[in-house]
């Protein structure tokens, strides 16, 4: 799946991440917010070409459980999680290279 453009809402619930397969970047934020607008440039740039990540975009904001399960404090936070389990993390980025740097190796 190359990179999404719009947010999911509701989102789903945090034990459906648990055994999800593969690799997943779950993109935390909301469409009016500045700092995302000005981060989808590096989302892209960075998750376009990867046809072995998942890019999910998920609304959130207070209440939103799957937000709180993964401690969100900032929009945007990207969590890249493989086979269930968080292995990269980047809140605000400012380059494609940031975004990069917490993804795998391409397949």
């Amino acid at each position: 799946m190359p990179f999404a453009t719009t947010f999911t809402d509701p989102a789903p619930n945090p034990e459906d991440f648990a055994e999800l397969p593969g690799t997943v970047a779950i993109e935390f934020g909301v469409d009016w917010c500045p700092h995302c607008q000005n981060a989808q440039g590096f989302l892209r740039e960075a998750l376009q070409d990867r046809g072995d990540i998942t890019h999910l975009k998920i609304e959130d904001g207070p209440g939103r459980k799957l937000g709180r399960h993964f401690k969100i404090k900032l929009w945007p936070t990207l969590v890249v999680l493989r086979n269930g389990e968080e292995i990269g993390r980047v809140t605000r980025p400012a380059s494609s290279q940031a975004v990069e740097e917490q993804l795998p190796a391409a397949i």
